[in-house]
């Protein structure tokens, strides 16, 4: 498993040095500034923004079976908008429509309902093995035998 790992880490730094090169060498002047602030700005999106929602969102689930499955879908919701949220927030039409040619709103809502309902069934389910272990019951038929 180390093997495997110390490799990856080296393919996985390989392809950065390759990418960071690339942009250094590649693009027009002012492009890597503008690749560092959108770094930024996600890395504040994501830590500042989307873990705090989520923490907080996360202290309101009541203790129980369910919770860790709810906080999980919390954050897949908050992962999913956090990337369709630049396209929804751009002011404008495209200049090539071809490009963003999908209703990334609705895409967006359809996502989030199936992640939500997703969510509920896992959720369901774990507090229902849960209950049927406080009864003493066996989730197997054939656990009596």
């Amino acid at each position: 498993m180390r093997i495997a790992r110390g490799a990856l880490a080296v393919v996985g730094l390989a392809l950065m040095l390759a990418g960071a090169r690339l942009l250094l060498v590649a693009t027009p002047d002012g492009a890597p500034f503008d690749v560092a602030v959108w770094l930024g700005g996600a890395l504040v999106a994501h830590d500042v923004v989307l873990a705090s929602l989520v923490m907080l969102a996360g202290l309101a689930v009541p203790r129980g079976p369910g919770r860790g499955v709810v906080r999980g879908g919390m954050v897949v919701a908050g992962c999913a908008t956090l990337v369709v949220l630049p396209i929804l927030l751009r002011p404008g039409a495209p200049r090539n429509p071809t490009v963003l040619s999908l209703d990334y709103g609705t895409n967006l809502a359809a996502l989030l309902a199936a992640v939500a309902v997703a969510t509920v069934g896992v959720a369901l389910s774990a507090r229902l093995r849960a209950a049927r272990r406080a009864r003493g019951c066996s989730a197997r038929p054939d656990a009596g035998r």
